[in-house]
């Protein structure tokens, strides 16, 4: 009980941290803490090393080179508590069904750590790509596309996506020693990451949708992924 309460007020003092170096507003830094607090409760040191890997790596994607973004209008502001619910609510549904079903066969904590692959690969694809990409297209014709807009992808973009989901990847064999499962969270991660890009091609771009349901519905696609390819792997 100890420990718990000790991760609870270390989770706590991140969020709080975060709102004063202005990543987050003061309900985002609520919604990160719960958020934390979950998935601790549902997969422990696993689900806690990666989420504070995707927000290490989601920070300093976006902090580099914030002049040049600056300049674009890319520049990412305070993230917003939707935003975080649309990075960390499929992680947080799935912890929660791991503490109300832990007995069903369900790769639970596979699908956990490829909702992480996922909003990591789609945040540091984006900010880093939209730096060093040198050719943007628009996903779904392949074409020659605007930087920046919903549904443009580049190749190193992407790369620094596969990179991202590989991190979550490492985590997870690290706590599991399960190299099937490492590879199955980078491909299931890098899925959710383009899925996202043709979410932003399609339904973002035509008013349908807005950008938090797409990085919500990414993860998802993410998640759906891993247990697929468990499935097939098994």
């Amino acid at each position: 009980m100890l420990e718990y309460l000790l991760v609870i007020l270390a989770l706590g003092a991140g969020a709080a941290a975060a709102f004063r170096l202005g990543k987050l507003t003061p309900p985002a830094t609520v919604a990160a803490w719960f958020t934390g607090i979950i998935v601790f409760t549902g997969a422990g040191y696993l689900g806690l090393g990666m989420l504070i890997a995707f927000f290490a790596m989601g920070t300093l994607a976006t902090a580099h080179g914030k002049s040049r973004k600056a300049l674009t209008g890319d520049a990412q502001q305070r993230r917003n508590a939707g935003q975080v619910f649309a990075n960390g609510g499929a992680a947080a549904l799935i912890c929660l069904l791991i503490v109300a079903a832990p007995s069903v066969v369900i790769p639970y904590p596979l699908m956990l750590a490829a909702t992480m692959a996922s909003a990591a690969a789609d945040t540091v694809s984006s900010e880093l790509g939209t730096l060093y990409g040198r050719r943007f297209y628009n996903i779904l014709t392949f074409g020659k596309d605007e930087n920046g807009r919903d549904g443009v992808v580049s190749r190193e973009g992407t790369l620094f996506g596969i990179a991202a989901s590989a991190v979550i990847g490492c985590i997870f064999v690290s706590f599991t020693g399960s190299w099937t499962g490492c590879w199955i969270v980078v491909v299931a991660g890098t899925l959710g990451n383009l899925a996202d890009s043709v979410l932003g091609a399609t339904l973002e771009r035509n008013g349908v949708i807005k950008n938090d349901a797409v990085n919500f519905l990414n993860t998802v696609v993410a998640a759906l992924a891993a247990w697929g390819l468990w499935a097939i792997a098994a």
